[in-house]
């Protein structure tokens, strides 16, 4: 569990239509995804895979991904 006292922003759609689009993660898994991030505070790549729905290779491609947007 990975809980931060700062809250974390919303999630994109970009980033949502990447991790199903490219990564095929199913819409529960991200649902599931968001509602653990949300209780927990935390981003929600690491919430995905620190329940395993992310391999250690899939979030670095998310986190790629992210820095390619910015």
């Amino acid at each position: 569990m990975v809980i931060s006292s700062d809250p974390q922003p919303k999630p994109s759609a970009a980033l949502l239509a990447y991790l199903q689009g490219k990564l095929g993660l199913s819409t529960s898994a991200i649902n599931l995804g968001l509602r653990q991030a949300e209780l927990e505070q935390a981003p929600l790549p690491v919430v995905l895979w620190s329940f395993g729905l992310l391999s250690l290779q899939g979030y670095q491609d998310v986190l790629d991904w992210q820095q390619a947007q910015e």
